[in-house]
């Protein structure tokens, strides 16, 4: 398993579970101090990203990037998947379908999360399935043509009204044609949804692409209740060897937040190799 921590550039998200907020080559240089693999970025746009300065950025502080998030187009347009405006709904499709072009070229995928939208009053549910899962087979073909997985994120009850635990986001996936859309498993979320989370990791491992590696709080791992070491074993049991990405808040501050997910990946990687 490999670490990441998260980095937003959308101001307009300022207050939500992103580590790091003051752009990329501080963010870069942060996670680079304190051991991270990787760094997973929530940017505005596609075109929002430099291209050729990231990869620069990247090399010089030996990071990848982890995953992509495509929130920014809930967060700054309030566009979604299920919007019950089919020009909304195609431009949603849009944003994402621009940002995976850009994560391919970094060899990571996007993930599909807030994007996903939510089944509002007076559309069928049906229906919004039929919209959700039109959107994931167009998608996860254009993911899969460019090299790269496309993730989909079962949110908490207070978030969307879809797809609450990976049992069921998997059997809706297993209900597609695409095989190419992975599921991120969230452990914040899965704190509040899932009985079991190891059990709903080994339940669903065929499909696991990503994992949100964060307590029951939404803080960094260890400063909240979550039990972490069944967690931990299950994906070491389902062979799991994607990252582990701090998508929390910044809490006390974003350094010492930083600095316990660190820290608890450390410890996990020395335990599992003890």
């Amino acid at each position: 398993m490999r670490s990441a921590i998260t980095v937003s550039l959308v101001p307009q998200a300022k207050g939500g579970p992103f580590v790091f907020w003051d752009g990329l080559e501080s963010a870069c240089e942060s996670a680079s101090a304190l051991g991270f693999d990787a760094i997973e970025i929530f940017p505005p746009a596609a075109d929002a990203i430099d291209r050729p300065a990231l990869h620069a950025l990247l090399a010089r502080h030996s990071l990848r990037v982890a995953a992509f998030g495509t929130g920014g187009g809930w967060v700054i347009h309030q566009w979604h998947l299920l919007h019950g405006d089919p020009a909304v709904r195609k431009s949603a499709r849009e944003f994402i379908r621009q940002i995976i072009g850009l994560a391919a070229e970094f060899g990571a995928p996007a993930i599909i999360g807030s994007m996903q939208g939510r089944v509002d009053a007076g559309l069928p549910r049906a229906q919004a399935l039929e919209w959700l899962g039109d959107a994931l087979e167009d998608l996860g073909g254009h993911a899969e043509r460019l090299g790269a997985p496309l993730l989909y994120e079962p949110l908490n009850r207070y978030e969307t009204n879809l797809f609450n635990t990976l049992g069921d986001a998997a059997a809706f996936l297993d209900s597609l044609r695409t095989r190419n859309v992975k599921l991120l498993a969230d452990l914040f979320h899965m704190n509040i949804e899932e009985s079991s989370p190891a059990d709903a990791l080994r339940d669903a491992a065929r499909h696991i692409g990503h994992v949100h590696f964060a307590d029951s709080n939404r803080r960094a791992v260890g400063f909240g209740h979550t039990d972490i070491a069944p967690i931990l074993a299950a994906l070491r049991d389902i062979g799991y060897a994607g990252y582990l990405s701090g998508e929390i808040l910044p809490l006390p501050d974003s350094h010492a937040a930083a600095a316990q997910t660190a820290r608890a990946f450390q410890t996990l990687v020395s335990t599992a190799h003890a």
